[in-house]
């Protein structure tokens, strides 16, 4: 099954550091997970020179797995050039055109 997470909630950091990351990095979280939108606060995961943005970024770089962080979101914060390698900044037209071709069965938002 392929997935795509939708990273809204406060909670979202928790969830990808302390159970979604490690199961990917351990090949067992089952779903391939082929893309990942942050909004909000969760844009500060895909900072560069972070702990999770590293590891969010070798994910990337091992799984071709798209990582999108909002623009408007991105641009309120003023973090958009301290973004990790590979990380994109879009809106969700952005994300339907990136999703559009990956066969995506299940969109799950945290």
């Amino acid at each position: 099954m392929k997935v795509a997470y939708v990273l809204s909630s406060s909670e979202s950091r928790r969830i990808l550091r302390d159970m979604v990351i490690p199961q990917m990095e351990a090949g067992d979280h089952v779903a391939e997970v082929v893309g990942m939108f942050f909004v909000f606060d969760n844009t500060f995961m895909l900072l560069e020179n972070t702990d999770l943005g590293h590891r969010l970024q070798k994910l990337h770089e091992e799984t071709g797995m798209i990582l999108l962080a909002c623009d408007q979101c991105v641009l309120e914060r003023e973090i958009e050039d301290k973004l990790i390698s590979g990380a994109d900044i879009g809106c969700f037209p952005v994300l339907y055109g990136c999703l559009a071709n990956v066969e995506l069965d299940q969109v799950i938002t945290l």
